[in-house]
């Protein structure tokens, strides 16, 4: 019998919605906010006003696209956390109230266990995905961590973040050099047109498999302090050699501790996920480890990298399996845990 699942994705600045059935996607619309891009960053109280302005056609789509009616669902998923607050209580309320109308149960996802689960996705007969266990390096704009993937309901983080996470590492660094927001995207871009050795910036020593990039940032701020005193041209003329060697150190410091976590763990694959997973440099650094030691690299495609309802609908999937539904009542959350 066929199950139909609504995915609902509002944890940050997009506002997404899908549908899979069985495991196979039949949709994914994704309403991006521009409306950030002036401040240099997401402005949370913006953010969920666009979210409510954007929840309702975007579901609609996303159910034409699909050919669907909400009476053909069997379960609404939806981000409860992390996010942002006020962009979880909209997806959150909505999810909730349709399922209300609908009578049919809600499901309530980990905004992190969807990155990770979205190389289960399918889009055509035949499709090869990720076989358990493996370890999936997390990476976004705000969470870096070293995950063992043993089921789709048992994941163990192995390594965090013990302060900023290498997206936060990529943004910031690229506000300071004047690139527009988000500046992941154009530090991956310009790195394609510079030397990776021409500068130098500090690495971490920590223990086991946390990560720190906080060192990093400040390496990267004193080092264009200290030339800026006698070039007031140098973010100008060195953009794209900054750019190349900031992203191949933040590369250096998240494989360093993934070769320790595959020793460690002893698996046959890796798969990344998250944000910082679209970035070019990552996605080819994971695949020349892989190849190195005779490992399954796992790196999905872009449209499944950043935030989108396709991942979330994919987790309710596997929930819905185990009849994991949750209570109405329960709220969204800033913070959780995987």
């Amino acid at each position: 019998m066929s199950t139909t699942i609504l995915g609902i994705e509002s944890s940050c600045d997009d506002t997404s919605a899908a549908v899979i059935s069985d495991g196979f996607l039949r949709s994914n619309v994704i309403s991006s906010q521009n409306v950030h891009a002036a401040y240099g960053g997401v402005v949370p109280e913006l953010a969920s006003r666009a979210h409510q302005q954007n929840i309702v056609p975007t579901v609609s789509e996303a159910l034409r696209q699909a050919g669907v009616k909400v009476s053909d669902l069997d379960a609404v998923a939806f981000t409860r956390g992390p996010g942002l607050l006020g962009s979880l209580l909209v997806g959150t309320s909505f999810a909730k109230s349709l399922a209300i109308a609908a009578r049919i149960p809600t499901i309530d996802v980990n905004h992190l266990h969807a990155h990770i689960l979205s190389h289960f996705i399918r889009t055509e007969e035949g499709q090869e995905v990720p076989e358990f266990p493996f370890i999936c390096l997390l990476v976004s704009g705000g969470n870096s961590q070293i995950v063992m993937v043993r089921s789709p309901y048992d994941m163990e983080i192995a390594g965090r973040t013990i302060d900023d996470a290498a997206g936060e590492a990529f943004d910031k660094c690229a506000k300071v050099m004047g690139l527009p927001y988000p500046g992941g995207p154009h530090i991956d871009r310009l790195a394609t047109e510079g030397n990776p050795k021409a500068f130098r910036f500090s690495r971490p020593h920590i223990p086991g498999l946390d990560y720190s990039f906080s060192g990093l940032k400040t390496s990267f701020l004193y080092t264009l302090r200290d030339n800026l005193k006698t070039d007031p041209g140098f973010i100008e003329s060195h953009k794209a050699d900054l750019a190349a060697s900031l992203q191949a150190t933040i590369i250096r410091i998240l494989l360093d501790k993934l070769e320790q976590a595959a020793d460690r763990f002893n698996v046959k694959s890796i798969a990344i996920g998250g944000g910082v997973s679209a970035n070019s440099g990552v996605r080819m650094a994971i695949a020349d480890l892989c190849r190195r030691r005779g490992m399954k690299a796992w790196i999905p495609p872009r449209a499944f990298t950043t935030d989108n309802a396709a991942m979330v609908a994919m987790a309710g999937h596997f929930k819905y399996v185990k009849k994991d539904f949750c209570d109405l009542s329960l709220p969204p959350f800033a913070r959780i845990e995987i």
